[in-house]
């Protein structure tokens, strides 16, 4: 038992202290003004909740502290008044009747901060919007490119079509076939007839060969 009142903090036991005569002094100026019973209880609950609930607002970060600050003063002003008036400074048996109504107005006030406290809502944070891409210009003429070109597909034809169309005998597109047989010949099966020549690659390989000026 020892111990554990050891491990007590002391600020923490100084500021039960004074909140308990604090609590006290509200209540003894809350009686003496006429307010009798659970009233006179009430009223110091509610003006340290008041006091408690603007501080918590004031540590929240994103929320506007101006009404935290003006609430936390006015709960600070009621506790700090009523800890001075009861300290001999006012006749307890007989108090103004501005203080009078002060207290009986003081419900009001608190309900009123509690409320204006409870429902304020943090201020939303804007987040910089990064700015929109322009989309990208249409290529100019210059910039357009050229279609791939398709590779030329070899144009097969049997030998006698080959010889006529080139104006030659069909021995030489034979000859030319034999040179280069895998661009120029294609097979299809075992039957000769079936021999088809590429006439592109026959006609530049007949032309390789012809003397010039013929």
């Amino acid at each position: 038992m020892r111990e554990q009142l050891r491990r007590l903090d002391p600020i923490l036991i100084q500021a039960i202290i004074a909140a308990a005569l604090s609590f006290a002094h509200i209540h003894d100026i809350a009686a003496a003004a006429g307010q009798s019973g659970w009233k006179a209880w009430a009223y110091p609950v509610s003006v340290d909740l008041l006091m408690v609930m603007a501080w918590k607002r004031i540590r929240t970060p994103d929320v506007p502290k101006r009404a935290a600050w003006f609430w936390f003063l006015t709960s600070l002003a009621a506790s700090l008044g009523a800890n001075i008036a009861t300290a001999g400074v006012l006749d307890m048996e007989n108090l103004p009747v501005q203080l009078r109504v002060l207290v009986a107005g003081w419900p009001a006030v608190a309900f009123l901060g509690g409320s204006l406290l409870v429902h304020s809502h943090k201020t939303p944070t804007v987040e910089p919007q990064a700015p929109a891409e322009e989309p990208p210009a249409p290529p100019t003429n210059e910039e357009v490119p050229e279609p791939p070109k398709e590779p030329q597909r070899p144009h097969l034809v049997t030998y006698a079509e080959a010889a006529d169309i080139l104006g030659c005998a069909p021995e030489t597109v034979r000859g030319a076939a034999n040179a280069k047989p895998p661009r120029l010949t294609k097979y299809s099966g075992t039957v000769p007839n079936t021999v088809r020549v590429d006439l592109n690659e026959a006609r530049r390989v007949i032309n390789a060969k012809r003397p010039a000026g013929v």
